[in-house]
């Protein structure tokens, strides 16, 4: 019998697998990306996207990664924690391409230098797509310094542009280490903060 309560789920919006359903986590552990961000961003970086390789951070249902690859990006990284969301991730991405996935699960402020040594490995560049929980959520009151920290250990060869979703209250320095933002946007309480270096500027 169908366990009856509904599930939360998030469609594919564009490219290859558009339409395609995916499951979302329970959102007492994870919080999925507005539409309407996820739009914004995909409309700001449609054809920079195609054959790049693409790091989401803090992926939960892994959304965004799922999304870009869809749209044409070569290589996805996901990193959770969370062990009910990295499962439902997998799901996903059964769906998709898994040839063109991998998932860090555990802690995204330890295994960032994996992420990077692979990239280093490839000496290729990515697009970090960083969405932290709120840190309204108990137990992640300084997960925004934590993040600002690992922004600033990117090293700058293997960074095309740096994407922060966040609360809009947050002030994110114009500067973090070589970073320095590009522009930001607003939507309703969530905002997304581009970040480059110098060299892409």
């Amino acid at each position: 019998m169908k366990n009856s309560s509904k599930k939360l789920t998030k469609k594919i919006i564009a490219g290859k697998y558009k339409g395609k359903t995916l499951q979302l986590p329970s959102k007492t552990t994870t919080r999925s990306s507005k539409t309407i961000v996820l739009e914004s961003f995909f409309n700001t970086l449609q054809f920079d996207i195609i054959g790049a390789t693409f790091v989401e951070v803090f992926s939960g249902s892994g959304s965004i990664g799922l999304e870009a690859l869809s749209r044409g990006a070569k290589q996805i990284y996901f990193m959770e924690k969370d062990r009910d969301a990295v499962k439902v991730l997998r799901e996903n991405i059964s769906l998709t391409n898994p040839s063109e996935c991998e998932v860090f699960a555990g802690d995204s402020f330890e295994n960032i230098t994996q992420v990077v040594a692979r990239l280093k490995k490839a000496k290729t560049k990515a697009y970090f797509y960083i969405d932290p929980p709120f840190s309204i959520r108990e137990g992640m009151e300084d997960i925004y310094d934590k993040t600002m920290q690992l922004i600033k250990s990117l090293p700058i060869e293997n960074v095309e542009m740096i994407i922060i979703e966040h609360m809009t209250g947050l002030e994110i320095p114009q500067t973090l280490g070589v970073y320095s933002i590009k522009k930001s946007k607003k939507f309703g309480n969530t905002s997304l903060t581009y970040l480059v270096s110098p060299e892409v500027e």
